[in-house]
């Protein structure tokens, strides 16, 4: 499945994407950072894990683990890729020269990390165009790693997508067959801001009478493999970043979703909308009313 994003405004960028040998090449080192860095978050977590800093809101919170994993993910890339150029969660972006970006989330659900619940991951990805810019850029390769459910999502374009356990087994990825939304199961996500909550939940309470049932489990690149495979028929949330969105935006696609965003945009931080083929539009046509 190569056509990323459903469509929705990326297919310029395709002409960037690598070969299929050299994507191959950074799925499998996307792979490896994830897993590395997912083993590194649960092996040297601190027995009492506090809050290191915090961003948007005194709830969006910053531990010493997230800072540890994102530095031993910006070491790993600069010895095997130093001409690629790096963004990441909390140290920003790095510049390259290859045409590639590295975008890292080194604990995305970092409030279920801080609290001991099982819904975080280390998300990797690599992508091609200007990841400063909303809908100028497109994931070529990415890997989620989610340590305490014992799974390693990874994609390349092109090349489809896998879940592999410690044990090295693999299994294909592909999204569910739900045709209808009345029978969807969505997750979702909120941002820490107040005002951006009270926006996510009234477009929570139109949708809900719509679908089967709700999810919000923490983490958006957690939800977006989830889609890929099939343990939820769509996803779609607000206000999300690109390391929060990269690698789950190839996994996802690459078992079969359609991705997109508002109304005539790709997915972004304005909005993410992941489902299954057949209940897309009618999924964007619950989210995004005035645009019927």
């Amino acid at each position: 499945m190569s056509e990323q994003a459903g469509g929705h405004g990326l297919g310029a960028l395709t002409h960037l994407v690598p070969d299929d040998a050299t994507v191959r090449v950074l799925r499998d080192l996307a792979f490896d950072l994830a897993r590395e860095a997912g083993e590194l978050i649960v092996d040297e977590r601190p027995d009492a894990l506090g809050v290191a800093d915090t961003k948007s809101s005194e709830v969006d919170v910053v531990t010493v683990m997230d800072r540890r994993s994102e530095e031993v993910l910006r070491a790993r890339i600069a010895a095997a890729r130093p001409d690629d150029a790096i963004l990441g969660e909390e140290d920003g972006a790095s510049a390259g020269t290859s045409g590639l970006t590295w975008v890292i989330d080194p604990i995305d659900g970092t409030v279920n990390y801080l609290y001991g619940h099982p819904f975080y991951a280390v998300s990797v990805a690599v992508c091609v165009g200007d990841t400063a810019r909303e809908g100028a850029w497109l994931p070529v390769a990415g890997a989620v790693a989610v340590p305490e459910l014992d799974r390693t999502y990874v994609a390349g374009h092109g090349q489809g997508a896998e879940v592999v356990d410690r044990a090295g087994r693999r299994r294909p990825l592909a999204v569910s067959g739900c045709k209808r939304l009345e029978l969807a199961l969505v997750g979702t996500g909120f941002g820490y801001e107040a005002d951006k909550r009270r926006e996510q939940g009234q477009m929570l309470a139109s949708l809900l009478p719509q679908v089967r049932d709700v999810r919000r489990a923490g983490a958006a690149a957690i939800d977006l493999c989830f889609v890929a495979e099939g343990i939820l028929d769509a996803y779609y949330e607000s206000g999300i970043n690109a390391w929060d969105q990269a690698a789950g935006q190839v996994i996802a696609t690459e078992a079969g979703a359609l991705m997109s965003g508002m109304p005539g945009l790709p997915a972004g931080k304005t909005m993410a909308v992941a489902s299954t083929p057949k209940i897309h539009e009618a999924l964007r046509g619950c989210l995004f009313p005035a645009a019927r």
